[in-house]
């Protein structure tokens, strides 16, 4: 917290750290409530390359950026004083300095590098020199010579240059591994910063570039690189532990391990799950030989020990396992009464609510226990389908063959009102029921007769008016292209085909904004994005179900265009995840940042329907990243899922969930992901995946 007050409205915070704590990282920052840009090493390989990586990234947005460079281990109590001191030494970056902060000593130690000055104030540095004995320390304090803190302020483009001249060898892999500037908070460098040269920006550049100064600073300072200094911070102990007759230890305990102590002077004591140090103080600089025999003996121990993630397939076969013992029988008994008609909800204990129904979350439900009968389960889904079939025909197909949005939750008429989003669900169910042998020439008599009245409505763009207040939207056209082509695979019906086509050019010549992948939202009456935020916001949720439409038209219609377009659509929606936890956010704004603090669970769904698919005809890199995204968003998935069969559907960014009940029209999307993972198990065989099945 003491560099967080540096950053103002036109600067920003960045964290460099090595991409096996990034969990840890983000946590803290979170924690804080610090908004930073991470940049994750691939491997650690010091503090050049640490620091050129970051002095290339200020440099790329602006070349004229003053950095501050601050080390993460130190104790500062003082942090205004510490404030201070940058300011004043940002007047010698700007001249062309690399200024570092001397501290003035307070003791002989040889636990710190020393600077000689060649003057009084901020001046050049004379000379750097190694830790010393503790005579020679002593020496150097009488001669003025300041602690080496290992802070430093310069110019992105000074410190850059410098790096060209001294360190070519680290400045060109750093800046080769840097990516693209985006609005992602966290980035990781390429597998190619590994070969950067491990070595410290001292040896790397201080110790020979011409530009370097000191300023000397007298706030408290510890470098907390060793246990003597953290025990001298007042601040080392942690956890459980008792002392009899014992004086200056440090004591620090894992969670759950009580540590006891007798009659023992000024040793560190430092016990974790894994591993235990014991060692005196006054020797906490030898550790590192300690380190360098554990990295031969048990490397493992090197670092923090976490939990891998849970695989994708062992995240699918617990999810499989979740469907056909939980939510499957949950939905199909406590959600659907007697005349055939589903909930809207279930509360959290399993409680119905007696609220009007709509005609999309009907629809929904009966795709639901439709592709569960396709995927194998043995639960009465056939009753389930038939029944949710009769309710929706007598409650809300209205004369004209169209449905009704709402009705009582006794079906009475409620709201007449014909939606194109309601109607689009109810061609789905009526696809995916008729392609289950249930339905029969009625189901396909009433999607043609729904269909032809819906395109009989379109506009000269081949466009769909929906009601309400916002009548020009891309979100009903997406669903009516599923529901399409969920009749087009199973139907010679040509028009369904058409309709596809429709569809899919107007979302490549309206929807879409081809510069980024963005789909807009909301129109304007000539088909144009809406201005202010209706018109610049980006729903991943969206983009992920565009791309997952897209492709699989693109390899129907053997149409390479529409498949690099799904790509271009997907890497937009994966801006939208967010990193505790990493989940899809609802929203992006215009400059593709996330907007907003909440996450839904269905874009959990799309994000892991459309990373499966494009996985399926990936290659190299970019198969191992989608296979790693679908992982998470599998993981992403679980954050919601209740061990009942049931779901929360708001996540806010504090990690808390909206007390509400379960929606019914969450089911949806929770299926239709589980058949996407289905379906490229099968195919791909993927980590076992491919028997996945609710058998």
């Amino acid at each position: 917290m003491r560099v967080e007050p540096l950053v103002t409205a036109d600067s920003h915070l960045v964290v460099v750290g090595v991409e096996q704590h990034r969990s840890y990282i983000v946590d803290q920052l979170a924690e804080l409530g610090v908004t930073a840009q991470i940049l994750l090493e691939p491997g650690p390989r010091d503090s050049a390359a640490a620091m050129a990586a970051a002095a290339t990234w200020a440099y790329r947005r602006d070349p004229d950026s003053i950095v501050a460079f601050v080390a993460s281990d130190h104790h500062v109590p003082q942090h205004a004083a510490f404030r201070q001191a940058i300011h004043d030494a940002v007047h010698g970056a700007r001249s062309g300095r690399i200024v570092t902060l001397g501290i003035r000593p307070r003791s002989a130690s040889s636990a710190y590098g020393y600077i000689k000055p060649k003057g009084p104030g901020l001046s050049e540095v004379a000379s750097f020199v190694e830790k010393p004995t503790t005579s020679v320390a002593s020496e150097y304090i009488a001669a003025g010579y300041l602690w080496n803190s290992g802070n430093f302020i310069a110019a992105s483009r000074v410190l850059v240059e410098e790096l060209r001249r001294h360190a070519p060898g680290v400045e060109a892999v750093v800046a080769a591994s840097l990516p693209e500037p985006c609005k992602w908070p966290v980035q990781r460098l390429d597998d190619g910063f590994r070969n950067a040269p491990g070595i410290s920006i001292d040896y790397a550049v201080m110790e020979k570039t011409q530009k370097a100064s000191v300023l000397p600073v007298d706030y408290g300072w510890s470098d907390l690189g060793a246990w003597d200094s953290l025990a001298a911070s007042g601040q080392g102990d942690f956890g459980n532990h008792i002392l009899e007759d014992s004086e200056g230890c440090l004591i620090r305990s894992a969670d759950d391990v009580l540590v006891a102590a007798l009659g023992v002077r000024n040793l560190a004591i430092v016990v974790e799950k894994d591993a235990v140090l014991v060692c005196d103080l006054s020797r906490s600089q030898d550790v590192k030989r300690i380190v360098e025999r554990v990295a031969t003996a048990s490397p493992r121990h090197l670092d923090f020990v976490a939990a891998p993630p849970e695989s994708l397939s062992d995240g699918g076969n617990r999810f499989a396992h979740w469907l056909r013992l939980r939510a499957l029988p949950v939905w199909a008994t406590a959600a659907q009464n007697e005349r055939g008609a589903f909930d809207e909800v279930l509360t959290l204990d399993g409680r119905n609510v007696a609220i009007p129904r709509r005609a999309r979350v009907q629809a929904r439900q009966i795709f639901v226990y439709a592709q569960a009968g396709r995927s194998g389960w043995a639960g009465p889904w056939r009753r389930c389908v038939e029944n949710g079939l009769s309710a929706l025909y007598a409650d809300f197909f209205r004369e004209d063959g169209l449905c009704r949005a709402r009705v009582t939750p006794e079906g009475q008429p409620l709201d007449d009102t014909v939606t194109i989003y309601d109607q689009a669900f109810v061609l789905f169910s009526l696809a995916t029921a008729h392609g289950v042998g249930i339905g029969g020439t009625e189901a396909v008599r009433r999607a043609t007769i729904l269909r032809d009245a819906l395109t009989a409505r379109a506009e000269p763009n081949g466009a769909l008016i929906e009601s309400g207040s916002r009548p020009r939207q891309s979100n009903a056209h997406m669903h009516l292209l599923e529901a399409s082509m969920a009749w087009e695979a199973i139907s010679d019906d040509r028009a369904w085909a058409q309709l596809s086509d429709k569809i899919v050019d107007l979302a490549r010549s309206v929807f879409i904004n081809p510069e980024d992948g963005s789909i807009g939202e909301y129109f304007d009456k000539d088909w144009l994005p809406e201005t202010g935020a209706d018109g610049s916001v980006i729903e991943p949720g969206h983009q992920f179900e565009w791309a997952w439409l897209l492709e699989r038209h693109g390899v129907a219609r053997g149409r390479e265009d529409l498949r690099l377009a799904a790509r271009k659509l997907y890497h937009m929606g994966r801006q939208g995840i967010g990193e505790r936890p990493a989940v899809a956010m609802d929203a992006l704004g215009g400059d593709g940042a996330i907007r907003g603090d909440r996450a839904r669970l269905w874009p959990q769904c799309e994000w892991l329907k459309a990373s499966l698919l494009l996985l399926e005809s990936a290659r190299d890199a970019e198969r191992g990243q989608l296979a790693a995204d679908a992982a998470a968003a599998m993981r992403a998935l679980w954050v919601y899922l209740t061990p009942d069969g049931l779901w929360h559907d708001k996540l806010l960014q504090r990690g808390t969930f909206i007390d509400e009940p379960a929606p019914a029209s969450s089911f949806y999307h929770i299926m239709a992901a589980f058949q996407q993972l289905s379906e490229t198990g099968h195919q791909q065989a993927l980590d076992g995946l491919m028997t996945l099945s609710l058998r």
